[in-house]
């Protein structure tokens, strides 16, 4: 009876790999790992670049695709993700990290609990077009990206507003109703931004939505 040959201490197989697995999974002793034009050398992959190298595809989308992927506990299938990535796109000129880009639109669409909507606020993926829209409207009343840096960090929910019966009936409100116009108006959106989303007047009369009450003002 032949006596069970030894693993060779230059390559072993790892035990612990899957029995399901297609590719051999190797340990390879560091005195053995050599270069190949100036690159070192891996015998798991020099394998799946030769015998397979359908691997290294899957790889980079499974990777393309975790990188664009929202860093909040949720669940988004990939042509949402792909909707969350470019609303990334449009805060990228802001000097805001990843996760700081996220939450400010999980806030804002209601992927984030936040106080200011309360319970009203119906969860949604991010809108590029939204997102876009309202950062130019807000530039076009004379702030300029640090201001809207500033603006976003106190304010994120702004992006989740609505344009057209929040941000720019707001606006007219300022200017028509209190005369806040120009660098006092800018000034003023700096200082208390939730203006902005100001969309019922309970006049005194409490109607348990303060956070969006103009009696804030």
């Amino acid at each position: 009876m032949l006596a069970k040959s030894l693993p060779s201490p230059a390559l072993a197989f790892c035990h612990g790999a899957s029995s399901h697995s297609s590719s051999p999974c190797f340990v390879v002793p560091a005195s053995l790992k050599s270069t190949v034009h100036g690159n070192p050398w891996n015998p798991l992959f020099s394998w799946n670049q030769t015998e397979n190298p359908r691997n290294n595809v899957v790889l980079s989308k499974r990777w393309e695709l975790h990188s664009t992927a929202p860093t909040l506990d949720i669940t988004l299938s990939n042509e949402d993700t792909e909707k969350w990535a470019s609303c990334r796109e449009a805060l990228s000129v802001f000097d805001f990290s990843i996760e700081e880009q996220d939450k400010m639109l999980g806030k804002a669409f209601g992927q984030v609990r936040s106080p200011y909507w309360g319970e009203e606020r119906k969860a949604e993926v991010p809108n590029y077009e939204i997102v876009n829209e309202i950062l130019e409207y807000l530039r076009s009343l004379s702030l300029s990206d640090e201001d809207l840096s500033k603006l976003l960090k106190k304010f994120p929910e702004v992006l989740g507003c609505s344009l057209e019966n929040e941000l720019k009936n707001n606006v007219q409100i300022l200017e028509n109703q209190w005369g806040i116009t120009g660098k006092p108006l800018r000034n003023l959106l700096l200082r208390n931004p939730k203006v902005l989303g100001y969309n019922v007047d309970c006049k005194g009369d409490c109607v348990a939505q303060c956070t969006r009450c103009w009696a804030r003002f």
